[in-house]
């Protein structure tokens, strides 16, 4: 399967671009592991332990907590919900060499298209102020869909930043 990656408009209203940087990232991630053997994916560049199969598990991770479990409210799903995260707070990301590249894939693609429907629920129900069923821990207020997609886009832009350097020592290949 090949990726294919769209830039986002140059001109559009705010949730439009915001939805599309946040796929343009998504893609970008996909793109800096395509093609990769499960070996490759959990390579490491020491003295980190990051591999690229841990963050494609990670932002898996990620998209099911902020757009379903925090804007939405609902339980997080398998396979988080069965996670120990108790005997180890970076499940997702040491669990991620037991998986198979296509299994890696399918959990952060399923995970995506989720978001996706919660994402349009939610502009739907109350464009990018609508709150979050969750609230802040910190600050004890909602989140609104707007703050959550600006989140997830630096996210994705920060992990980018990490697979372009694990994507370089794996075999070579740099790019955008």
């Amino acid at each position: 399967m090949t990726t294919s990656r769209t830039d986002p408009p140059l001109a559009a209203d705010e949730a439009t671009t915001l939805v599309a940087f946040l796929d343009y990232h998504r893609d970008t991630l996909r793109l800096k592991t395509e093609g990769l053997s499960a070996e490759q994916l959990g390579q490491r560049l020491p003295p980190s332990t990051l591999t690229l199969g841990a963050l494609l598990k990670h932002v898996a991770l990620n998209e099911a907590s902020w757009f379903g479990e925090v804007l939405h409210g609902r339980p997080m799903p398998e396979p988080w919900a069965g996670a120990d995260w108790e005997a180890d707070r970076d499940w997702e990301m040491t669990s991620a060499a037991d998986d198979s590249p296509e299994e890696l894939r399918r959990i952060m693609d399923e995970s995506v298209e989720q978001a996706r429907r919660d994402i349009d629920a939610a502009l739907a129900a109350g464009g990018l102020d609508f709150r979050s069923a969750r609230l802040d821990r910190k600050q004890n207020q909602q989140f609104t869909l707007r703050w959550i997609l600006l989140h997830m886009i630096e996210e994705y832009a920060r992990h980018n930043g990490h697979a372009d350097f694990l994507r370089e020592n794996v075999d070579g290949v740099t790019g955008e």
